[in-house]
């Protein structure tokens, strides 16, 4: 039996790992193993079994960058930050479910919010909390990444919780998760 929780907001960005600074990056569709552990620390239960997540559509924002570094302008005899402009494609309208082995950790997740990766991407939870089995969650329409190594798997990048090892997932995606407007 699962005990889920359903959180919605207003928009979200899934930095993928290979975009280190690229100038157009769209949000990943899933969340790696890090980033769950990130939201169990957050929630502090005591585990998050099986996630899904589904949106509405992308929408490609642009956002002011500047490096970290200063640089002298000799003639003008100032120091300047330069900038720059990213496109990231931010996925509008995601709704997560988190299911927990336990109905005390679900009670405790649905009174907190939580972030998908960057403190602007605020999820807010439903009151309810949906008990549920194994057939009912994989019912449920979404992107899930399962943390396993297997024929099909890829990398999905490395893990901050765990000396940076390299994390493996294979992606299901059940029903039409990308919801359209």
């Amino acid at each position: 039996m699962y005990y889920t929780v359903k959180y919605k907001g207003p928009f979200g960005y899934i930095k993928p790992w290979t975009a280190v600074r690229d100038s157009k990056t769209f949000s990943q569709q899933f969340l790696t193993p890090s980033i769950i552990e990130g939201i169990r620390q957050k929630l502090e239960v005591g585990s998050i079994v099986r996630h899904k997540l589904r949106y509405s559509s992308i929408s490609v924002q642009q956002e002011q960058t500047q490096p970290r570094g200063w640089e002298k302008k000799s003639k003008t005899k100032e120091m300047v930050r330069t900038a720059s402009i990213i496109e990231r494609g931010v996925i509008i309208d995601p709704v997560l479910y988190l299911a927990f082995d336990t109905e005390e950790d679900a009670i405790k997740a649905s009174k907190q919010h939580i972030c998908l990766c960057r403190n602007e991407d605020v999820l807010f939870p439903d009151a309810e909390i949906y008990a549920m089995n194994e057939n009912e969650f994989n019912s449920l329409t979404g992107f899930e990444l399962h943390f396993e190594e297997k024929e099909n798997s890829f990398l999905v990048g490395f893990n901050r919780f765990d000396n940076a090892t390299p994390m493996y997932g294979w992606l299901e995606i059940t029903g039409k998760p990308v919801l359209g407007l």
